[in-house]
């Protein structure tokens, strides 16, 4: 059977370093999982709560295309709460994760063969996302300099959009205001769209993350609450669009998905308002972020980009290993940590990095330090 081009991406390393970790733990070991970044904690209690009261009371069918009125109305008030950005409801839509937004984004504002920037080292599906929807991904090399986040002196001339993280995964750096501001200026300079994906967002340390929208409203965020909101598995996110595209997101969602799923909507409006549990798991991934900052050095990872937010660490090992992929897969079978490759997020220079996630309890944090301490000690 013949078969499209669109589906020749790259593989999801990461997924393929989970499964070797399941397998391992299918044998019997124990695996300190150092790869993935999720949670290790559920959606909040209430919000689950709200979930087994619903499922009594309601049939939980589909929603409009755009989301329960009720969610998009709370996210918007979220905005006013942690940026003071004054958000119509109308401009939000509720999507199947941050996935869908992509999606949804790429769609809507590009034609097949569109140029995308994307600063490298990044996440590695919106490329894949990109070239299944006939778009050309644009890699951008950062650098250690810029905290791997790109500047405007980076961005070819001629894109017709850049997409941009901040917390970003694989790195957790962040753009403070002017530095976002100055790429929204050099978008705007050469008629380009601007992505902000700000799924990372409530999970900082030192400063507040700095949405686009309090620079312009002509720029798409997305979001989810997956992260900060440690909702992976229930597949629900948002994304803000100028006013004049609500209606065009809105017929494209409809058919592409129909809707994100209801129940999930209402986990995610119920968690809005669980704080304080949230402020606890940050609590978790800052105590997490102070332990591999002290001891990753000293077991011989010593060049990490001090991460602003996220629960990830992105580390330089060019001069441990030139094949960061089997250096992983050695970690996993001598350690018993799984751990990413940076493969994943640059493929010109990811050969030499490896991304630690932080996202679990600490005690498997302060378990998974002491097996890489005993490993690079061994190596």
């Amino acid at each position: 059977m013949k078969v499209s081009s669109r589906g020749d991406v790259d593989p999801f390393i990461v997924m393929d370093v989970m499964q070797a970790a399941a397998r391992a733990e299918a044998k019997g070991a124990r695996i300190i999982h150092m790869e993935v970044g999720q949670p290790g904690t559920p959606a909040p209690a209430a919000a689950r709560a709200a979930l087994a009261k619903a499922m009594e009371e309601e049939a939980l069918g589909y929603t409009v295309g755009l989301g329960l009125p009720a969610l998009r109305a709370r996210i918007a008030r979220l905005y006013g709460e942690w940026y003071g950005v004054d958000l119509n409801p109308d401009r939000v839509v509720v999507t199947p994760g941050s996935s869908g937004g992509f999606t949804l984004a790429f769609t809507a504002l590009f034609d097949v063969g569109a140029k995308v920037g994307i600063g490298a080292p990044g996440y590695p599906s919106y490329k894949a996302i990109l070239q299944a929807l006939g778009l050309q991904a644009v890699m951008i090399d950062t650098e250690a300099q810029h905290r791997y986040q790109p500047v405007p002196e980076d961005l070819p001339a001629d894109l017709d959009g850049l997409l941009v993280a901040s917390p970003a995964n694989p790195t957790g750096t962040m753009l403070d205001r002017d530095a976002l501001a100055g790429l929204i200026d050099a978008c705007a300079a050469r008629g380009a769209a601007f992505i902000s994906d700000e799924i990372y967002h409530g999970i900082e340390y030192e400063r507040k993350a700095v949405t686009a929208l309090e620079i312009t409203d002509e720029t798409y965020v997305i979001n989810s609450f997956s992260k900060y909101f440690s909702m992976t598995g229930w597949r629900v996110g948002w994304m803000v669009v100028p006013e004049d595209h609500v209606r065009r997101v809105e017929r494209l969602a409809q058919n592409l998905f129909i809707c994100a799923p209801h129940a999930a909507q209402v986990v995610a409006l119920a968690a809005i308002d669980c704080q304080d549990e949230l402020q606890a798991n940050k609590a978790v991934y800052r105590r997490n972020r102070e332990l591999m900052m002290e001891r990753l050095p000293k077991a011989g990872f010593e060049k990490i980009a001090p991460p602003d937010g996220a629960f990830y660490v992105y580390a330089d090992v060019s001069d441990l290993t030139e094949d960061s992929r089997k250096f992983a897969a050695e970690i996993l079978e001598k350690a018993g940590v799984a751990v990413t490759p940076g493969l994943d997020f640059d493929p010109a220079r990811g050969a030499g990095t490896l991304r630690f996630s932080y996202a679990r309890s600490t005690a498997d944090i302060e378990e998974g330090l002491d097996r890489l301490t005993r490993f690079m000690a061994a190596r």
